[in-house]
């Protein structure tokens, strides 16, 4: 009986491209010649449909192919100056090839599928300069597709990226409200338990004058002096701890204004100490944070998207310092100019890498630590704010980024976002 395995180590050699596709044209099979000329390997092509693979492919006479050939079961066939294409290049990698292709349906046991061969036409076309005007016209397109399809993947990524900080913020907001609710009336009923406790400590000092064996003894068992000892400290806990889970719910309010948009005067100490509280987990037990604050007025910005960059600067620093360090923030104004500095004594930043930082997708985290998007939605916010982020490090020695706001921002500033 003859071996399939035969057929596909024949395919496999072949100097042609060879595609095995279901009725939804998705690539279950592709060989060697496409992986070779595609430049990505089987395991990103198997799996996807034909244009989802080669998107320039996906026309009106493609998809008319598909259908006649599906209905009729004819196999239809193209030269080399029939569309459609597959961009597929020659063996540098450099010149698209001319392609001549046949499309058929067949079955295999009660499935029915379809085969598409590629084959290269160029070399048959080589001397004739009209071909070779259409293959450097086909290059141009593989390039400006491939330029496009890298910045839809930018975009996109940073489209990902910016909902996700939204919706965090959002979320944010709503368990602080969702919080804020019971911690009130536990706080509240903590100030009028305390009141209660001490009625009844005095009550029972009083009962004490009154003497009486029974009660004597009750006490001792109960241990009453270390309770009514330990109770004041227990109430003043529970007090301050409910104190400070009101002003943790606070913090996440300020900083996750995401519905706030626009451009209003704000407090950025307020916002870096929102912040601070925030971030706290990811600091406290990695850096004393010490603060140099100078004299800032009221500032014109979005705070909530200010507070997000402060936000990535004291996570990143917190990150660089490898045991136990310190991060300090400076504030001031300069001229008309509001500044924020976060200083680290962690790991620093090469030179030949400080170019880098603020690229998209860079960045100096191990794989699967960081998105390298941090710096570079940092460094687009200060942008629309017509401010500024800079960075001073040495290897060894920390680092230091400084952000610089208008104090006021420009009548041509646009008011929204949005």
């Amino acid at each position: 009986m003859f071996d399939h395995a035969y057929t596909l180590a024949a395919v496999e050699q072949i100097a042609a491209g060879f595609f095995i596709l279901d009725q939804d044209t998705r690539i279950l099979y592709c060989n060697r010649f496409i992986v070779e000329h595609s430049g990505r390997p089987a395991s990103q092509l198997v799996g996807l449909r034909l244009n989802e693979a080669f998107p320039e492919i996906d026309t009106p006479v493609w998809r008319t192919m598909l259908e006649k050939v599906w209905n009729t079961g004819t196999a239809l066939q193209t030269v080399w100056h029939d569309q459609p294409y597959l961009i597929l290049l020659d063996h540098q990698g450099e010149v698209p090839m001319l392609q001549a292709s046949l499309l058929y349906r067949f079955e295999l046991g009660d499935q029915r599928l379809f085969g598409l061969a590629i084959f290269d036409n160029s070399r048959a076309a080589k001397n004739n300069p009209m071909l070779d005007e259409a293959l450097r016209a086909l290059k141009h397109k593989h390039d400006e597709l491939s330029t496009l399809s890298e910045q839809l993947k930018m975009a996109n990524r940073q489209l990902l990226q910016s909902e996700k900080m939204a919706a965090i913020g959002q979320l944010a907001a709503g368990v602080a409200h969702e919080i804020n609710n019971p911690v009130g009336f536990v706080a509240s009923n903590l100030k009028t338990l305390v009141g209660y406790v001490r009625q009844l400590l005095e009550l029972v000092d009083h009962m004490n004058e009154w003497g009486g064996s029974e009660l004597q003894q009750l006490k001792e068992r109960f241990d009453y002096d270390f309770i009514r000892e330990d109770i004041n400290g227990l109430l003043a806990e529970s007090a301050d701890g409910v104190e400070r889970v009101k002003k943790i719910i606070a913090a996440l309010r300020d900083f996750s204004r995401s519905g706030d948009d626009t451009f209003s005067l704000a407090d950025l100490h307020e916002g870096i100490e929102s912040t601070l509280k925030v971030v706290n987990n990811e600091i406290k037990y990695k850096a004393e944070v010490i603060r140099e604050y100078g004299e800032l007025p009221p500032v014109e910005c979005i705070a909530a998207q200010i507070n997000q960059v402060v936000m990535n600067l004291l996570v990143n620093a917190a990150h660089a310092i490898e045991e136990f360090g310190r991060i300090v923030i400076r504030t001031g104004v300069e001229r008309d100019q509001a500044f924020i500095e976060i200083e680290d004594n962690g790991c620093g930043i090469p030179a030949h890498l400080q170019r880098q930082i603020f690229d998209p997708f860079f960045t100096t985290k191990p794989v699967g630590k960081g998105t390298g998007l941090g710096l570079a939605l940092s460094y687009n916010i200060m942008e629309k704010h017509n401010g500024q982020i800079s960075l001073r490090s040495a290897p060894g020695q920390g680092s230091c980024f400084r952000l610089s706001l208008p104090l006021r921002q420009t009548a041509s500033t646009p008011r929204s976002t949005a």
